[in-house]
């Protein structure tokens, strides 16, 4: 028959846990994702532009997204960045931290058990006298979440796990899109590499007639010395157009994760860039797809359930211990049911004065969360304008495209006919010169504005949250799309 005492104790622990488990109250407010204005549609692309479409949604896989660029040398480069780049390594790292704070936060909602057992033996020499002792015991304990402290502390833990999650897909992103901007200056720059070549070469046949005119006694020296300074000029051009090469080269290693000396990428015989068209959601779905925003929201989730946390020490805690052990003399004697030992505790506590601690940290936390959405609505905000901006330089750069040809075509007619008429010497040499000048930047411009298309292709894909493949309407192959090749 059960001791009275034990009956009174073992009623109190079942309405304790009736409590805990049937009528716990949240202390936390309720959390609602902050509103912000989202505009029903991009001003620099409206509707009659024809952009097409998109579907969006954060769960979905964004796909290879550099693959549209068409460039062999590119998709083998993400790959590697994807296993070897180091911030993503990072970033990976700190999402299995986050996930292993969920479930240690998890666990607190669970009793603990442990168990612990001594044996110990002590005499005198003299006497030839010696005694022992043994104890064996288990024990248990719980916090019971009355108020709901513990659920919405590993609510928090969740919600930073999902951001830490979010900063994971955000660093990706980042990475590739540094990598595919590095890489398509690269190729740019052996593209001006091989003009700067064809260029030298056509200088060197100037300064040689230029020579021959002077040598004949027909064109005066100072022909010969400008012919001279423009060669020596454009060849300086090259050794720094080389160095920028060899500095990109090195970025590309190291999104790579490669040292620099042990990465090579030799220059394409040709460079034919490639402009994808982009398929473009209405705003609001930049809510849904780009990882900074996800992140900053899950922030303010965080920071919600903070506050409950908080408003929890304004209520008593409970805790609940039982233990269970034997004691003996004798180690063979210790399971004797005449040794067992058993103990069960309630306890809980309560402030009664702290001087406004607890309101303190309430408001701090309050504070806290309003400093949470506000930087969730700048970074929405941030993603609008990154948008518009990169709308804007892509339209801009396409018509721009067309006029650089135009102009570099005419600089150079205008250098051939100079050229020619030198010659016939119906000029001076210092035409010709302004002709080459005009005629190599135009060129050189031509280069510079395609690969200004390819970036900022890069940067509206990152300004959207990444590519779109796998979504409904949204394949990457619609034509009539401002900025398409």
């Amino acid at each position: 028959m059960k001791h009275p005492q034990a009956c009174r104790l073992h009623a109190v622990f079942l309405s304790v846990v009736a409590a805990a488990t049937l009528s716990a109250c949240a202390v936390g407010p309720t959390y609602e994702r902050p509103t912000v204005t989202s505009p029903q549609a991009w001003k620099e692309a409206p509707a009659a532009v024809g952009w097409l479409p998109a579907a969006p949604a954060d769960a979905l896989d964004r796909g290879e997204w550099w693959t549209l660029f068409g460039d062999a040398q590119l998709n083998a480069l993400a790959a590697r960045v994807e296993v070897s780049n180091q911030n993503i390594a990072t970033a990976v790292a700190n999402y299995a931290q986050a996930q292993a704070l969920v479930r240690e936060d998890r666990a607190a909602l669970f009793p603990s058990l442990s168990l612990s057992g001594s044996s110990t033996r002590s005499g005198n020499r003299t006497a030839g006298t010696a005694t022992g002792s043994a104890s064996a015991s288990l024990d248990a304990s719980w916090d019971a979440d009355v108020w709901g402290r513990l659920k919405l502390t590993v609510s928090s833990a969740q919600a930073q796990a999902q951001a830490s999650q979010a900063d994971l897909a955000a660093a990706r992103l980042s990475a590739q899109g540094s990598l595919a901007s590095n890489y398509f200056s690269l190729r740019e720059a052996d593209a001006e590499l091989a003009l700067l070549d064809a260029t030298i070469q056509g200088y060197e046949r100037a300064l040689t007639i230029a020579r021959n005119r002077y040598e004949a006694g027909i064109a005066p020296q100072s022909d010969v010395l400008q012919a001279q300074t423009t060669l020596v000029n454009t060849r300086a051009d090259r050794v720094s157009t080389q160095g920028t090469r060899d500095t990109l080269a090195h970025a590309i290693a190291v999104l790579i994760g490669a040292a620099p000396a042990d990465f090579q990428l030799p220059a394409l015989a040709t460079w034919q860039p490639v402009v994808p068209a982009v398929p473009l959601g209405v705003p609001s779905t930049l809510l849904q797809r780009r990882p900074d925003i996800a992140s900053a929201e899950r922030a303010v989730a965080a920071a919600n359930a903070q506050i409950g946390i908080e408003r929890s020490a304004y209520f008593p805690s409970l805790s609940l211990s039982a233990s269970l052990g034997r004691s003996s003399s004798r180690v063979s004697d210790l399971f004797s049911a005449s040794n067992t030992l058993w103990s069960f505790g309630l306890s809980t506590a309560q402030v009664l004065f702290d001087a406004g601690a607890i309101a303190a940290r309430v408001d701090a936390a309050r504070a806290a969360m309003d400093a949470s959405t506000a930087k969730y609505r700048q970074t929405v905000l941030t993603a609008f304008q990154a948008v518009e901006d990169q709308l804007t330089s892509t339209a801009s750069l396409a018509q721009q495209e067309v006029l650089r040809r135009e102009a570099s075509a005419a600089a150079d007619r205008t250098e051939e006919q100079m050229l020619n008429r030198y010659r016939a010497g119906q000029v001076s040499y210092t035409d010709v010169v302004t002709a080459q000048a005009s005629a190599l930047s135009a060129r050189r411009t031509v280069l510079q504005v395609l690969l200004s298309r390819q970036t900022a292709a890069v940067s509206l894909i990152q300004g959207l949250g990444g590519g779109w493949q796998g979504l409904d309407g949204a394949d990457g192959t619609a034509t009539g799309v401002p900025g398409g090749s």
